[in-house]
């Protein structure tokens, strides 16, 4: 059985290393980031650190702002007890650092869950995303449209009640997928109507 800490050289070390991530080089990964939070919006049990945190990673985009949290396990624990934690360490940094909103990861180096916090549901993914990668899910973030915002073709619908009824059915769908914490998807930047 290994502990956290072999989990993190032996596995999640590897696995963010075959992403291109380079461990050692702290402009790129910084391990036991530290997280300076008001201890009243802490919602994990009150740590001996008195208003800090400290995530087990942070991966660092190229204006070396955080880009994502990753919270480990040991190989003998469920990933998914990090879930939480990783969270609150991701919102945490956005507040501490006046960034945008990281990336959340969670692994007990045998699994590993992504979460883009306030698009995404989690779901398991099968090795971390390069630097590269991760910019640019950054970029889509920052840069997607809402579905209320999309063009009607008006040469497939163009009376009054077609365009209200469609713009309903949008304003609909969005706000169920909002309530449900799933994204609105789009496929190239377009929506078909």
């Amino acid at each position: 059985m290994k502990t956290e800490q072999q989990t993190r050289i032996e596995l999640i070390d590897a696995a963010l290393e075959a992403a291109g991530w380079n461990v050692g080089d702290p402009s790129q990964v910084v391990q036991e980031y530290d997280i300076v939070v008001d201890p009243s919006r802490v919602a994990e049990a009150a740590t001996p650190y008195g208003g800090r945190q400290f995530s087990d990673y942070v991966l660092l985009g190229r204006d070396r702002k955080p880009l994502a949290v990753v919270e480990a396990k040991k190989t003998s624990k469920d990933a998914a007890l990090g879930r939480e934690q990783a969270k609150q360490y991701c919102y945490n940094i956005r507040q501490d650092k006046g960034c945008e909103l990281p990336f959340c990861f969670y692994t007990n180096g045998l699994e590993i869950y992504f979460w883009d916090l306030e698009s995404h549901p989690p779901r398991k993914i099968i090795g971390f995303p390069s630097l590269d990668d991760l910019e640019r899910f950054s970029y889509i973030r920052k840069n997607k449209k809402s579905l209320t915002d999309e063009l009607i073709n008006t040469d497939i619908a163009g009376r009054d009640y077609q365009i209200r009824a469609i713009r309903t059915v949008l304003e609909g769908i969005q706000q169920t997928h909002h309530q449900s914490g799933r994204p609105e998807e789009t496929h190239s930047g377009r929506q078909g109507h």
